[in-house]
């Protein structure tokens, strides 16, 4: 079940991320790169270096937890981004503006590594 809400911190880690990468290297990347801790709670985006994939990270009762987007077609709408920081904040609505925005063809926010 699908149990992401508007009260939670979402934080978009700001480089290309490899989609092979699941739990044990996504919660590396956040505990190393983003300097946050996995089992807080909080929500963990990542996005591919044409942005045509998104895995969302979070610790619910259970354990982890990935959503995993592809799309067929154009590209996620990333806003740009501090280059100064591995980690930008954001929330539910950055989330979901992201996932349904219209395809565009901008360059992202996204670093390169």
């Amino acid at each position: 079940m699908f149990s992401l809400t508007p009260s939670m911190r979402y934080y978009l880690y700001s480089c290309p991320t490899d989609m092979r990468r699941s739990f044990y290297t996504l919660s590396g990347m956040v505990t190393n790169l983003m300097g946050r801790n996995v089992q807080d709670g909080d929500v963990f985006i990542f996005v591919n270096r044409t942005c045509t994939s998104m895995k969302v990270l979070h610790m619910e009762c259970g354990g982890l937890v990935i959503y995993h987007m592809k799309l067929e077609s154009g590209r996620f709408n990333l806003p740009v981004f501090d280059p100064g920081t591995n980690t930008y904040p954001t929330n539910w609505q950055g989330l979901v503006s992201m996932v349904q925005g219209r395809p565009d063809n901008k360059k992202s926010g996204l670093k390169k590594r």
